[in-house]
């Protein structure tokens, strides 16, 4: 990872479905001014709805890859760490060496509903849509220069 751009980090359970759509809005959103990754505590693969969802709205995950958080661990500079399921957030360490900021923007997990395909293909439509808001609400609230401030505020609730 060779950046002069913040690394903004999102951490989920199985970095397969949440955690990958936040990578991929955000470098899609903002990829001029951060350099966006993902891990999962246990990483399963990218779950195909993931992939099929993102497709959709025009976005491909082509390159995108389950990774393990200790790929990141104490080897990149982090800046923004952001936990996108209540599980990574309390099974994940809570100190980032270089992270400004760690937080919580948690969303329900797809790949658990149950249902007809597609039942569980809108669950990963939804979950997407949440996501990609929450991520413009978190770009609008942080100014161009944030990363060379350091101010970073939290996204909103």
């Amino acid at each position: 990872m060779n950046s002069d751009k913040p690394i903004v980090l999102f951490l989920c359970t199985g970095n397969s479905a949440r955690s990958q759509m936040a990578e991929a809005f955000l470098r899609t959103h903002a990829g001029d001014r951060f350099e966006a990754c993902s891990a999962g505590l246990e990483p399963k693969g990218v779950h195909p709805l993931t992939i099929a969802v993102m497709d959709e709205v025009g976005i491909s995950l082509e390159g995108q890859h389950s990774k393990s958080l200790t790929e990141y661990l104490g080897k990149i500079p982090a800046r923004y760490v952001i936990f996108v399921c209540e599980n990574a957030e309390q099974s994940c360490p809570r100190v980032w060496p270089f992270a400004l900021m760690s937080f919580c923007m948690p969303f329900p997990d797809p790949a658990a509903a149950e249902g007809t395909e597609e039942e569980r293909l809108q669950a990963f439509r939804d979950v997407r849509d949440q996501i990609e808001q929450r991520i413009l609400e978190w770009l609008q609230a942080i100014p161009n220069s944030s990363h060379e401030s350091g101010i970073s505020p939290a996204p909103p609730q």
